[in-house]
């Protein structure tokens, strides 16, 4: 039986595992804490939560999963996104978005106790007057929350 366990990590730890296994996602410059979880000692899973990257969203109370990343292991995202949602609310935050991408599903996070929001735009956030070189997936995404 594999035991999952929740694991510290650095931004500089979970960075490289998500440069190592992340499909469509590079590395973020700076988080407010990052999780780990691991399989004997072996990391499987990291979880990079920090400010939200929409302004609109950005207002002191609310922080965002910007990256959640496992190498397939069973059950590691929704141990990664309760846990991530249990130590923003010891911080005093009242809620948690993450996005994801549609073929993705979302039953981790059904199983971590977040609730799907709907559909984003997906638009560039390329503008005239603040151009911007996309580097994600221009795609309709899924908007979740956990909420206090």
């Amino acid at each position: 039986m594999r035991v999952l366990e929740l694991t510290p990590m650095t931004l500089r730890e979970a960075n490289a595992f998500v440069s190592a296994h992340h499909r469509h996602h590079k590395p973020i410059p700076g988080t407010k804490f990052a999780i780990g979880v691991s399989v004997s000692g072996e990391v499987v899973g990291v979880a990079l939560v920090g400010r939200p990257v929409a302004m609109a969203e950005d207002n002191g109370w609310t922080l965002e999963v910007n990256r959640c990343c496992t190498d397939g292991t069973k059950n590691a995202c929704s141990i990664l996104y309760g846990a991530a949602w249990r130590a923003a609310k010891a911080m005093g935050y009242k809620r948690l978005i993450t996005y994801t991408l549609p073929s993705e599903g979302g039953v981790s996070l059904r199983a971590a106790g977040w609730r799907l929001l709907g559909q984003t735009g997906g638009d560039t956030w390329n503008r005239k007057n603040r151009p911007r070189i996309d580097l994600n997936p221009n795609q309709p995404k899924l908007k979740w929350e956990a909420v206090a």
